[in-house]
């Protein structure tokens, strides 16, 4: 996966995740990018400082490519339908798709999260992307080991 920071016409940023460079081309080529916080569909690459992973000098395993992201479609045309009344929906269609990424690529741990996220760090565990569980107080306690957690809004599978 692939993240890029975005700046629409009206000059707000946000970030976009992508399986990869081509599929972000792809979608900007079918003008099916839009602002995530006015849905403007003029929405350009901004600039970017490059990312540092830190992490351990061993090789990782080959990782299985994450799915391509596809936009949601509502029922009428995204012209008809006001900026504001679109966000919602696809602001959850994205938290969603993110949700079945984590879910296909990483292990459950549960409430587990902080102690096997520090087994891990420390070369106790195999070296796996996990998800779960934690307290404001673990949260604190990993940054201060130097591990890195990214916590993520978990939405319900479907509305229905």
């Amino acid at each position: 996966m692939i993240c890029y920071q975005l700046c629409c016409a009206n000059g707000h940023t946000f970030e976009g995740w992508y399986r990869d460079s081509a599929a972000f081309a792809r979608l900007k080529q079918e003008n099916l990018l839009s602002c995530a916080v006015c849905g403007s569909p003029k929405v350009e690459q901004a600039l970017m400082a490059p990312a540092i992973v830190k992490g351990s000098s061993r090789p990782k395993k080959a990782e299985t490519p994450a799915p391509e992201a596809t936009p949601h479609q509502p029922e009428a045309s995204v012209a008809e339908q006001p900026p504001h009344s679109r966000q919602p929906d696809n602001l959850m269609e994205a938290l969603r798709q993110i949700r079945a990424v984590v879910e296909e690529n990483c292990e459950n741990v549960g409430s587990n999260f902080a102690d096997e996220a520090l087994r891990i760090h420390h070369g106790e565990a195999p070296e796996r992307g996990i998800y779960g569980d934690m307290t404001a107080a673990e949260r604190e306690m990993l940054e201060d080991e130097g591990v890195d957690v990214l916590p993520l809004p978990w939405v319900r599978k479907t509305d229905s």
